[in-house]
Formats: structure tokens, sequence, C-alpha cells
């Protein structure tokens, strides 16, 4: 029961960081490219990266626990299902430069994050 409670209260904060970190992003950087969603995709693969090593090679992490960061709060987090939607509204709308542009930055920044984030759990503790 511990862990669908650290699931359910992780996605909680993760909504909560996903729309604020939208709001904020969208009011510096506008609505034309959906830069808040491929933001969030990058951090939340850099942390996933960082976060899964930490908790199962560095820190000794209660299981829940880890579950409720890894699936809740990052699973919350991060907006797949977004990225998707904000791709065919793009090609829909006549925009494929832009869309495959965001294709290729989502791909090659949110992989290139999650190893980053890997490397350095590995190195830093």
């Amino acid at each position: 029961m511990r862990v669908y409670l650290a699931i359910a209260i992780g996605g909680i904060i993760g909504c909560w960081a996903r729309y604020a970190m939208t709001v904020w992003l969208q009011s510096v950087y506008g609505r034309d490219f959906p830069y808040a969603t491929l933001a969030i995709n990058v951090l939340g693969s850099f942390l996933m990266g960082f976060l899964f090593v930490l908790t199962l090679e560095r820190a000794t992490v209660e299981p829940y626990l880890r579950v409720g960061i890894l699936t809740g709060v990052l699973g919350g987090f991060t907006t797949f299902s977004t990225y998707a939607m904000e791709t065919l509204l793009l090609a829909e709308g006549g925009e494929l430069g832009k869309g495959l542009l965001y294709v290729v930055l989502s791909n090659v920044l949110a992989i290139s994050a999650a190893v980053v984030g890997a490397v350095l759990a590995r190195i830093a503790l």
C-alpha cells in the first residue's frame, strides 16, 4: 500500500511542478514553439537518469520511496503524451519544419540528459 500512496503523492507533486514550469516558461518564451514541454522532458530525463542510478547504486532508499520518486514524481512531471500531441498539431498546422525540429531536439536532448544524469550520479558520490 505504501508504494501506491508514494506514487500518488509523487504524481501530484510532479503534475504541479509541470504545470508551474509550463506557466512560467510560456510567460517567458511564449507559445509559438513548445519550449515548456521540451524543457520539462529534457529536465525530467536528466533527473530520471541521475536519480535512477543514485537510488540504485549510490544511496540507500526505501523501495517504495524510489518508486514514488521515479514513477510518481517524474511520471507526473514529464509530458510525453503532450509532446506527441504538440508534434501532431505542428504537423497539422503546416509547420513541418518546427515539428521535425521538435522531434529531433526532444529525443537528442532528452536521451543526452538521461546519460549525463546517470554519469553524474556515478561520479558525484
